[in-house]
């Protein structure tokens, strides 16, 4: 069994397509294999998450009474998920919830009673995995199209998608810099690239 407690999923760019400052519920689009990643979590008893960022509030581009209804339409989606985790802030704010710093993180760790140590957190940004290491935890970055090549490199475990992560921390912790994949091995480093 997994030691394994909670999940924290990236919401934009790792569960569903990133559209910049949506305020716009039906513009919400689960990637390929999140539904059956999240699922599988589930069926386990591991408690699932997911975290964003929306800096557009900090800057009068939307309201949180927006992302709030973003957030519901993925958890319709995709849920339910038991924590939800949103910072407001702008990158020159000096925060503690935006990544890389942990406080976003360790806040949701705390609504669902477990131990950073025990949670796993899957994004595809480098500062969202780092967010997690500071906490004390796990991350795993899955690429995207906006992952840099340096954070790919940097990162301490990749995999290619987000069900071949799922997969791999249903053994526990993640182990080894590419997780397990039937894809060709390479396919881990590309980014925004389908197989082969």
């Amino acid at each position: 069994m997994s030691r394994v407690r909670a999940v924290l999923f990236e919401r934009d760019g790792t569960l569903v397509e990133d559209v910049p400052h949506n305020t716009d519920p039906d513009r919400v689009r689960p990637l390929a294999g999140t539904r059956e990643a999240v699922g599988l979590l589930r069926l386990h008893g591991i408690s699932t998450g997911f975290l964003t960022e929306q800096p557009g509030v900090a800057r009068g581009l939307l309201t949180d009474a927006e992302v709030r209804r973003v957030d519901r339409r993925v958890d319709d989606l995709l849920g339910p998920f038991d924590v939800w985790g949103v910072c407001p802030h702008a990158p020159d704010d000096g925060c503690h919830c935006r990544a890389p710093e942990p406080g976003l993180l360790l806040w949701a760790v705390g609504r669902v009673c477990t131990a950073p140590s025990d949670c796993v957190v899957v994004g595809d940004r480098g500062a969202r995995v780092e967010a997690a290491r500071r906490a004390g935890g796990h991350g795993i970055l899955v690429p995207s199209d906006r992952t840099l090549p340096e954070e790919t490199a940097h990162a301490d475990h990749v995999a290619p998608d987000v069900l071949t992560a799922v997969r791999a921390i249903l053994t526990g912790p993640p182990r080894g810099r590419v997780l397990a994949d039937e894809r060709p091995i390479e396919s881990a480093y590309a980014t925004g690239e389908g197989p082969g």
